[in-house]
């Protein structure tokens, strides 16, 4: 497991994101949220994550850029993720899942990501 700090763009604004091996799906706070479309979920779910359990009740369709390659998926939304060790707000966590499908892999002596496997088309069977 793994994680790589960086920036990426929503709706054309900077924001502070974990690429995180060690976590499955993705996580954006309620701030970043205003700028995507969401929705409610049938009823709450328990997440731990950073040693608090959260509720989540909304997910959100996240568009983002990485990097500048278009990356899509779904996030729950948090009404706060917390900060990284240098103080810094974390305001997106994207998770194993979605490093998979867009071919993110995590450079860790670089510290840097690998976008070398972004798919340039999708082939499915």
């Amino acid at each position: 497991m793994g994680r790589i700090k960086a920036d990426i763009k929503i709706s054309h604004r900077n924001r502070w994101a974990i690429f995180d091996s060690g976590s499955r799906n993705n996580y954006i706070s309620e701030d970043v949220a205003l700028d995507l479309p969401s929705f409610d979920l049938p009823k709450p779910q328990p997440v731990s994550l950073g040693g608090k359990v959260h509720s989540v009740s909304k997910c959100s369709y996240l568009d983002c850029e990485i990097e500048g390659l278009p990356i899509q998926g779904h996030a729950r939304i948090l009404d706060e993720i917390g900060s990284d060790e240098n103080g810094k707000k974390i305001e997106v966590i994207i998770g194993a899942l979605t490093m998979q499908e867009w071919g993110i892999r995590l450079d860790l002596e670089e510290e840097k990501l690998d976008l070398s496997r972004y798919p340039k088309e999708f082939v499915e069977y």
